[in-house]
């Protein structure tokens, strides 16, 4: 009996292991904590958002790439060279130092789609500030217009996406250059590989925001593809054959979600 016993605790031991490591898979990203006092906004484009379209993202028109509105562009210490494209943050206007916050003080998420240069209007997006330039709906969502400027309160969140991560195929059979969108989960893709169904993985290059490059294998037009992605967390993300053998330049393919 005492044998007996101590197998069935053995195996609930299991249960309890087994459980506990997929709910820890399943939760996915989390994000960060809230960073207070050191990050300010103010907003760019007009009030239809035109002015934020396209960006050093890549990302193009983001109302077709499902961005809409609630996007930022971010000063150098928070851009990391384009790497935080398609990260997402969580922001407050800080009460404690504006009096242009909402009633309320209500909090939004963005995406980073574009990057704020040095020297730009009142040196906020200047190194080292933290700086979040937000499409002109964005900034009215927090704080009144006439403020132009206020300190925020931030956090990196999971971004929510509906449906996999896409992948938009350009270039030529000698130079494939894809653009990854719609990545849930932490959002920021920081390593790329492709698969044709006859090679192993390429690794390839980021070119700039989040478009990513490869020139080793010409071959690959013809293939069905396979993408691995690797987010900021350290999730590895792989869609397999999300693009047929008959894929084409200039076609988006959705592959796995992030989470």
């Amino acid at each position: 009996m005492a044998m007996a016993n101590s197998r069935v605790a053995a195996l609930l031991l299991v249960l309890v292991a087994s459980l506990t490591l997929a709910a820890s898979v399943q939760a996915g990203y989390v994000g960060s904590d809230w960073t207070s006092g050191q990050a300010h906004a103010t907003y760019y484009g007009g009030a239809d958002a035109a002015g934020t379209q396209g960006g050093a993202c890549g990302f193009g028109n983001l109302w077709s790439t499902g961005y809409g509105t609630d996007t930022a562009a971010l000063s150098a210490a928070l851009f990391n060279s384009g790497l935080s494209c398609g990260a997402c943050y969580e922001l407050k206007c800080d009460t404690a130092g504006s009096k242009y916050c909402l009633p309320g003080n209500p909090s939004i998420t963005v995406t980073a789609t574009n990057y704020c240069p040095q020297g730009s209007e009142g040196g906020w997006c200047d190194t080292p500030k933290q700086h979040f330039d937000l499409a002109h709906p964005a900034f009215t969502k927090l704080a009144h217009e006439g403020g132009g400027v206020f300190p925020v309160v931030y956090r990196r969140v999971p971004c929510a996406k509906q449906g996999g991560m896409r992948f938009q195929i350009n270039g030529n059979p000698w130079f494939l250059l894809v653009l990854v969108t719609n990545v849930g989960g932490a959002g920021d893709v920081q390593q790329l590989q492709v698969k044709g169904e006859r090679t192993g993985w390429y690794q390839m290059v980021r070119n700039w925001g989040q478009m990513w490059q490869f020139t080793g294998d010409h071959t690959l037009p013809g293939q069905a593809l396979s993408f691995r992605a690797t987010l900021s967390d350290g999730s590895v993300v792989e869609s397999w054959n999300c693009a047929p053998k008959n894929w084409g330049f200039q076609q988006v393919f959705e592959g796995t979600p992030a989470h």
